[in-house]
């Protein structure tokens, strides 16, 4: 069972790079983040027609996610993080959460937080703390559970090509980073790294200064297997030619099979 997780920035626009994508490497589950559209206006109908079934939380303009699988719609079991008595709504469209042939789909977007300091360096945080608190529940059912997507922080220094111009970066500040380590203290396997010990691949390459030509990449986006799901790991890995597709979108594919 092969899960993917890319963040396509605009689905209807890169429509047709994320249908090659899906017709070449044809994905079990596919976890989408930034669609930029609302869900009437999701091209659910042209991914129907190459065998996958949708579940999708959109927003016009920004955010949205949705959870793609192939044959059978994935059965839902929450849309949006919980929160906590007193804490404030939240409107945008960032987690998707499904049941997909016994196995747990969580989609994520986490937020970028840029400019830090700041509120939206605020929200990115306190969003992150409300997905380690749903995270934790989630590893004490002990089922399979795969969190996938663009969770907007990179983990060390080891998975960015220089720090030099991003030191200001609210993706590398040690608050994010902090709350990623403690993710992953939860017993969260980070399926990047454990099949890329040595060097783990980039999975996004801005369109700025030529960074993808020059593989001035980094990697954010993420796929998590708790106990159960990890293992059933056999292999993980990026898609990086997707990145190379004329009009396509500046992260990669990133994925993970698992055994039946």
């Amino acid at each position: 069972m092969r899960i993917a997780s890319y963040n396509v920035n605009g689905v209807v626009n890169r429509l047709p790079q994320l249908c090659a994508w899906l017709d070449v490497t044809q994905p079990d589950v596919a976890c989408l983040q930034e669609l930029k559209c609302t869900s009437a206006a999701f091209p659910a109908k042209e991914l129907r027609a190459l065998g996958y079934e949708a579940l999708v939380l959109g927003q016009p303009t920004w955010n949205g996610v949705a959870i793609l699988a192939r044959g059978a719609p994935p059965l839902e079991t929450r849309r949006g993080l919980p929160l906590l008595k007193g804490e404030p709504a939240d409107t945008e469209s960032r987690y998707l959460e499904a049941a997909v042939d016994g196995i747990v789909i969580a989609c994520l977007y986490l937020p970028n937080g840029n400019p830090q300091p700041g509120p939206k360096f605020d929200y990115k945080l306190a969003w992150f703390k409300r997905l380690n608190r749903h995270a934790a529940s989630l590893i004490k059912t002990g089922h399979p559970v795969v969190l996938a997507g663009d969770f907007n922080v990179v983990p060390t220094d080891a998975d960015i090509y220089s720090t030099a111009s991003w030191k200001d970066n609210a993706l590398l500040q040690p608050e994010p980073r902090a709350a990623w380590r403690a993710l992953l203290k939860q017993g969260w396997t980070d399926a990047l790294e454990r099949q890329f010990p040595d060097k783990t691949p980039y999975t996004f390459w801005s369109y700025l200064r030529n960074r993808w030509p020059r593989d001035a990449g980094l990697r954010i986006d993420h796929v998590l297997l708790s106990p159960s799901a990890a293992g059933r790991m056999t292999n993980a890995g990026v898609d990086r030619a997707v990145r190379g597709l004329e009009g396509a979108s500046d992260h990669a594919p990133v994925w993970v099979e698992l055994t039946d």
